[in-house]
């Protein structure tokens, strides 16, 4: 049991997340709604806070600018392989640019732990014209 723990706090057997949404094209303004699943690892493990970014890559310099973040608290604990469901709601900025092949965007989720380990998520989204 041990030995589970100290993997799991080096991100080995530890809970994940994955943000599920319904389509991946937007329209500047429109309300992303989806949903976090969150999967228990080996071990019982205290959850601190969710974080999700929205990002904007440029591919023609590499650069990477968040455009906004969500971040909800909690002291939730995910028991060993129990799967949990917590709804996701995110307003898109109304000046936000259109996709192109050079300018994509994603939504980087986190879950951190009270032990400090991460599990991530990337799910890329097209905003339309």
């Amino acid at each position: 049991m041990i030995l589970r723990k100290y993997m799991s706090m080096l991100g080995i057997g530890s809970a994940k997340i994955d943000l599920q949404l319904p389509k991946h094209e937007y329209a500047p303004g429109e309300n992303v709604s989806g949903t976090f699943l969150i999967e228990g690892g080996t071990i019982e493990q205290q959850i601190k806070r969710i974080e999700c970014d929205l990002v904007m890559t440029t591919l023609t310099d590499e650069t990477e600018e968040v455009i906004d973040s969500a971040t909800i608290l909690t002291s939730q604990t995910i028991e060993s392989e129990e799967t949990n469901r917590m709804e996701f709601n995110f307003r898109l900025p109304e000046d936000i640019p259109a996709s192109t092949p050079e300018r994509t965007f994603q939504f980087k989720t986190r879950l951190i732990f009270n032990e400090g380990v991460k599990s991530a998520d990337l799910d890329k989204i097209v905003i339309t014209p």
